[in-house]
């Protein structure tokens, strides 16, 4: 980091809610992947790395070299879905590192995974009603109902992003 002051504190438990539940979001449309691209375990991987770190595993070069794995699939993806679905592999495992600047790019590392997987449906016409947007945001919440600390962490960051944090 740059060493600039943000007024945002995100604790380590932070860091694993908002990358579980961007790993729901990502898993919630693995299957859009795998149906294009079933020899390839890139995305699946991704997300089961950043669940790992979500349920109490330590971040490093194997999270990392997952995410970037996952993004390679998707650029050897053969339809526009799938690409989208190993995107939001690629975001799920990159959430673990946000960092608690009040930048606009950093949201991604909140919302990249939803963005993706809820464009991944979307994206093809032999996709299309598999997974409308309400149900993929009830699979992504759902699964991380029971923590207020996701939307506390979002918040801090919209706050913040604003300049309303000093």
């Amino acid at each position: 980091m740059t060493g600039e002051a943000s007024g945002i504190v995100l604790s380590k438990q932070d860091l694993r809610e908002v990358t579980a539940f961007a790993a729901a979001c990502a898993e919630a449309v693995l299957e859009v992947f795998e149906g294009d691209q079933p020899d390839d375990l890139r995305p699946r991987d991704a997300i089961d790395a950043a669940w790992e770190f979500a349920r109490g595993g330590e971040r490093g070069k194997a999270l990392r070299d997952r995410a970037w794995a996952a993004l390679t699939a998707a650029k050897s993806a053969d339809t526009a879905a799938a690409r989208e679905a190993a995107r939001a592999a690629m975001a799920a495992a990159g959430a673990a590192y946000l960092h608690p600047l009040a930048k606009a790019t950093q949201v991604k590392h909140i919302l990249g995974a939803g963005a993706y997987a809820a464009r991944a449906p979307k994206s093809s016409p032999t996709t299309i009603g598999v997974l409308v947007p309400d149900t993929l945001s009830r699979r992504c919440i759902v699964r991380r109902r029971s923590s207020s600390t996701y939307s506390n962490a979002s918040r801090r960051r919209r706050v913040a992003a604003d300049g309303l944090v000093s």
